[in-house]
């Protein structure tokens, strides 16, 4: 049998071809002559396609198939990159055996005639209104009349193509083609003439897939409805009747779903349930590119999905409230959850159970009194949890008044008067005290502590926080509290101590307390003291604005095992000198411990010092400040001064100085004053008939200004320098003069000549002889 198949060859007997336009395909179908009792015969097929403008096979490819007992015609499908219309296309086909290595003859061309040999009578655009999946390519091509060229072709908008035109078809690609923000792309052609029957146009439409639906589910609120939901998905750039469709089919039943898909933020679709309970939901989404499906299976008692409550009200008192609802969801047992929206923005939640028929409720415990809460509610199913339902509407309840809790923290300011004091009292509501009403009035009372005065007593409103009292010098005990529509707090007192015990604190030093220098941060003002143990709280006190008055006192208290604190306000600015007073308090009795001072941060002096006062020597110059300001008047505190000296001519070289750069580059001579009080300097070891520039600068913890000013002088003259100059100098010069006029005289008296015994008259004797010798 194998060397009969080897020798045996059986040709293709039968070819035909059809086309379907739609989808750019052909479909071959051929038999080949073989008898009856081959089947089960394993054959390969070879096919080949070629277009009749070119002259080489576009596409071959195999077929492999194996013969069955039925003579049945063999089918094969191509798909074209091109519109069939475009040309037409040609067909053939050879076979064999599969186990053979001999092909039998090629059928004849089958041909399936294109637009290309028709008379049209303008021309014509293949595809028209195609729709194309963005990304993808396509080909074009547009057929002009017999006889007629092609001039132009091309799309609009413009698009990048590869382009090939002969006489009379011509063709446009457009490789991954993108959507271009336009409903449509259109696509002209024209023929190389100008008439009406020269011009052809068409479109072609760029879209996308349908994303599949995503969060695809379905529920129940009422056990007789289902409602199914899922994601919209992107955008397709289709539209009218292109849009993606949506069916929903039921598995178990074989039936579609009879429900109305509507789609804004999502997709819904819903239908009455009836008797069923389980289901298999496969939803469809469709358009001419393509089709996505999702599914869901689910028991319906499993998926219930609860209205919202509604319809919310409340009982309260100062403490609780009782928070009743309503629902639709009768018949079904839920579990509830009450959000309650807390006054400092803290949400606390709440569970509960619902069984009632009617209503429900819940009481909420541990309240504020006068206090704002917000509250909501939702609800799930007890039994098989699926998920919650929506919030219900917010309501905002108010619990009601109580007695004010707490107490006020109340300070004082006593300045002496004629026969008796005046005492400011102050008072603000402290972190721990609660209204616990709509508005909160103040009482006022005083009464001497050891008695026999009548008490006094006066109210403010809310907005007052502050009174002035008038008394004489015994001590007194006062009180403030706060009352409401309910009831008053508990009092805060202080105790004002005799006019004697205060002088008596006087007379040991009291008032002799040493300011304190503190230092500031970006935060505020470090203030620290020397804890006592005999103190049951620390008070510090300042002014808010130190140069106005009223200052605007503030105070702040601090427990008696706090030492330090950091004392920040909005009011603080820098280059102001605020003054701190630490007191201890016992009994409701403050005293005085410590005095602090200091800046948030210093700043350099506003003004330099005036030098009132220069005094020169030959090498020395005394410079005087007296009048210059150290107090609080400054922007900080004056740690010293700077005097800067250098000559006009030359930089500075003094002995003791250290050098001081200006930023144009010019060098004094700086020296460094480290007492405030010190307003008076000597600069020494200068040249005199010499001239000098000085300034005085003071300096802060801030620095200093720069150097503007300067103060000129001339050292004086040296005259001890002329006496020398007269002692060398002129008075040996005067000498050698006069020395030099009377040279003759003074050589005669000082240098006489003497006479040559030669020239002596003497000679001139006779000559005599002793012993023969001549004299």
């Amino acid at each position: 049998l194998f060397v009969l198949l080897e020798s045996t060859v059986f040709p293709v007997t039968y070819l035909n071809i059809t086309k379907d336009l739609a989808l750019q395909r052909l479909l071959v179908e051929w038999d080949v002559g073989k008898p009856a009792h081959d089947a089960g015969l394993a054959m390969s097929f070879e096919i080949q396609v070629r277009r009749t403008d070119e002259n080489t096979t576009v596409w071959t490819g195999f077929h492999n198939v194996t013969l069955g007992k039925s003579a049945k015609p063999l089918h094969w499908i191509w798909d074209s990159d091109l519109p069939l219309e475009c040309m037409s296309h040609l067909v053939r086909i050879r076979s064999k055996a599969e186990v053979s290595k001999i092909w039998s003859q090629w059928s004849l061309w089958e041909a399936v005639l294109g637009m290309d040999t028709s008379n049209n009578s303008e021309p014509q655009i293949f595809p028209n209104e195609k729709i194309v999946e963005e990304g993808s390519d396509i080909t074009l091509c547009c057929i002009g009349r017999k006889g007629r060229i092609i001039k132009e072709f091309f799309l609009v908008p413009a698009v990048h193509v590869f382009s090939h035109t002969n006489s009379q078809v011509g063709l446009l690609t457009v490789k991954n083609v993108s959507h271009q923000g336009v409903p449509h792309i259109s696509v002209y052609c024209q023929e190389s003439c100008n008439e009406e029957q020269c011009y052809a146009h068409s479109v072609f439409f760029v879209g996308k897939q349908p994303d599949t639906p995503n969060d695809f589910s379905c529920q129940t609120q009422d056990m007789r409805i289902v409602t199914c939901t899922w994601s919209k998905g992107g955008e397709t750039y289709l539209y009218g009747h292109r849009l993606p469709k949506y069916t929903l089919f039921e598995e178990f039943s074989q039936k579609m779903v009879p429900c109305t898909v509507s789609c804004s933020e999502q997709c819904s679709c819903s239908w009455n349930i009836g008797q069923q309970r389980i289901y298999n939901i496969t939803v469809t989404v469709e358009n001419p590119l393509g089709k996505k499906t999702a599914m869901d299976v689910f028991d319906v008692t499993h998926r219930i999905y609860p209205a919202a409550p509604f319809q919310l009200w409340e009982e309260c008192t100062d403490t609780e409230i009782t928070l009743y609802w309503k629902h639709r969801n009768k018949g079904i047992e839920l579990f509830c959850q009450t959000e309650v929206l807390q006054p400092n923005g803290k949400v606390e939640l709440h569970n509960s159970s619902d069984t009632h028929l009617h209503y429900a409720s819940i009481t909420l415990g541990g309240l504020q009194p006068y206090t704002e809460y917000t509250v909501r509610v939702r609800c799930g199913a007890a039994k098989h949890f699926w998920r919650w339902s929506e919030w219900s509407e917010a309501l905002t309840i108010r619990t009601k008044e109580a007695t004010p809790s707490g107490k006020l923290d109340i300070w004082r300011e006593i300045t002496p008067v004629l026969g008796g004091r005046n005492v400011t009292l102050f008072w603000k509501q402290a972190p721990s005290f609660r209204a616990n009403g709509k508005s909160v009035s103040y009482e006022v009372t005083w009464e001497k502590v050891e008695g026999g005065s009548k008490r006094e007593s006066i109210s403010f409103s809310p907005v007052h926080n502050s009174t002035r009292i008038s008394i004489d010098n015994d001590s007194y005990r006062i009180s403030i509290m706060a009352k409401n529509n309910v009831n008053y707090s508990l009092p805060s007192v202080m105790i004002i101590p005799r006019a004697t015990e205060i002088l008596f604190c006087s007379f040991l030093g009291t008032e002799e307390l040493k300011e304190e220098q503190v230092n500031g941060t970006d935060d505020g003002i470090f203030i620290s003291w020397e804890p006592r143990h005999t103190y049951d709280s620390y008070i510090i006190e300042w002014c808010k604005v130190p140069m106005l008055q009223p200052c605007d006192l503030q105070w702040k208290r601090f427990g008696p095992n706090i030492s330090s604190a950091l004392i920040n306000s909005a009011a603080f600015v820098p280059g102001v000198r605020y003054n701190f007073h630490v007191y201890g308090s016992v009994a409701n009795r403050a005293s005085l411990l410590e005095k602090k001072t200091g800046y948030l941060r210093e700043l350099p002096p506003l003004l330099d010092p005036i030098v009132e006062k220069v005094e020169l020597t030959l090498n020395a110059v005394t410079l005087s400040w007296d009048s210059y300001p150290t107090d609080e008047s400054q922007p900080g505190f004056v740690r010293g001064y700077h005097v800067y000296v250098s000559p006009i001519q030359e930089d500075c070289l003094l002995k003791g100085s250290k050098k001081h750069v200006l930023p144009d580059d010019s060098v004094l001579c700086k020296y460094t004053i480290e007492d405030p009080e010190e307003k008076r300097y000597t600069v020494k070891h200068l040249l005199s008939n010499t001239k000098y520039k000085l300034a005085v600068k003071a300096y802060t913890g801030g620095g200093e200004t720069p150097i503007v000013n300067f103060i000129y002088i001339d050292t004086p003259f040296n005259s001890n320098l002329m006496y020398l100059l007269v002692l060398l100098v002129i008075v040996p010069a005067v000498i050698a003069a006069i020395c030099h006029w009377k040279m003759k005289w003074v050589k005669e008296r000082c240098c006489p000549v003497i006479p040559s015994p030669s020239k002596s008259k003497v000679l001139s004797f006779k000559a005599f002889k002793v012993r023969s010798l001549k004299i």
